[in-house]
This record gives C-alpha cells, sequence and structure tokens, in this order.
C-alpha cells in the first residue's frame, strides 16, 4: 500500500511542471522518497503540430518564438515557462522563468539536485503517440541538438546530462532512473498499464 508521501509525490507528478518544480525545490527530504513522474526539457513545437515534419507548423513555431521570452507573456502564460528554443539558447537561458532555472542551465541550485536525488527512482514515461509534446523525446529528457531544430538527442548526450547540473548522471550510474514507453497519446494510459507499471515504485 502506497504511503502518504508515495501518495503526495504521485500526485505532484499529475501537476503540471511549474508546481511539480516548485513542490520538489522545496521538500527537504529526512528519507529517500520513492518516486516522481516528470516531463524534463521542455517543448519547441505545437500541439498536434510538428515542426520538424511541417512548413506550416514550423512557420508558426518560429512566429510563436518572437514572443515566448517576453516577460509578461512568460509570467501569465503557463505554456511559455516550457518553451526551449535550441536555436536560441542563450536567449532562453536568459529570460526562461521556469525552466531553465530548474533545469540548472544559468547555475546550479544546489537545493534542486538534492532534493532530486533523494528520491529512490525517478521514472519518465514516454507516450510514443504524443501529439502533445514537440519533441517527444523530452519526456526522457532528451532534446534537439543546439543549434538546430531537427535532430534530438538522449539524455545521456546533454550537457544537462555531461556535466551533471541535477545529478542525473549519478542517478543513471546508480540505476535511479526509469525509462518506461507505453503506446498512446499525451497521458493516453490504461488502468492496467498504470497499475503494472508505475504502482510497484509506490509499494
Amino acid at each position: 500500500m502506497a504511503g502518504p508521501v508515495s501518495l503526495w509525490l504521485l500526485a505532484l507528478a499529475l501537476l503540471p511542471a511549474s508546481y511539480a518544480a516548485q513542490g520538489l525545490g522545496h521538500l527537504d527530504p529526512t528519507a529517500p522518497l520513492p518516486l516522481v513522474i516528470w516531463h524534463g526539457m521542455g517543448v519547441f513545437g505545437l500541439p498536434r503540430c510538428p515542426g520538424e515534419s511541417s512548413h506550416i507548423c514550423d512557420l508558426i513555431r518560429k512566429t510563436l518564438n518572437a514572443g515566448a521570452y517576453n516577460k509578461a507573456i512568460q509570467e501569465r502564460l503557463v505554456q511559455a515557462e516550457y518553451w526551449h528554443d535550441p536555436i536560441k539558447e542563450d536567449m532562453y537561458r536568459n529570460h526562461s522563468i521556469f525552466l531553465a532555472d530548474i533545469n540548472q542551465e544559468r547555475g546550479v541550485n544546489e537545493s534542486y539536485k538534492k532534493n532530486l536525488m533523494a528520491l529512490k527512482k525517478f521514472v519518465m514515461v514516454k507516450f510514443l503517440n504524443d501529439s502533445i509534446v514537440d519533441p517527444v523525446d523530452s519526456e526522457w529528457f532528451g532534446f534537439y541538438r543546439s543549434g538546430q531544430d531537427k535532430e534530438t538527442i538522449p539524455l545521456q548526450q546533454t550537457t544537462l546530462y555531461t556535466q551533471d547540473r541535477l545529478g542525473l548522471k549519478e542517478m543513471d550510474n546508480a540505476g535511479q532512473l526509469v525509462f518506461l514507453a507505453v503506446e498512446g497519446d499525451h497521458l493516453q494510459l490504461s488502468e492496467e498499464w498504470f497499475y503494472a507499471h508505475i504502482i510497484p515504485f509506490l509499494v
């Protein structure tokens, strides 16, 4: 049976990432915690309109990008908090009020690293037919190779991992990272799959 802390973390995992990050960032666990599920590296695309395979979607994506890092938009539109432009990395790092901070891309907040590494398991679920998150590889903390928006790289090739800014490399080596994949669109999973693949981490 899942305990109160396990259920709290599961609930946290189902919140928007900004709230999840704030919760984890302020959590100071006295014992290893069981689980968190997270969308990692941000998005650079529109729901059901993948920019890397559609010229029109790519044009819209680049047009929207012009205002994504405006301070007022960052503060008022939660979707803008996830926006990560791989072509203009400096603009992203300097003006993203949430994602660049929580992913330690402006500096290292040791409390974020400490609290994340306190997890027994860090479970990442990739929805293989996801039409909302672009690129889908960001659900496993992969992202576009810097400087372009066509080719993605896995977590293990990102600067976040190689410089171990969040402790993910150390956690990976210790067997704390879990990469799960499920057929289906965004957050669409069966009760049977959930009980078979997620609940065991909470008992």
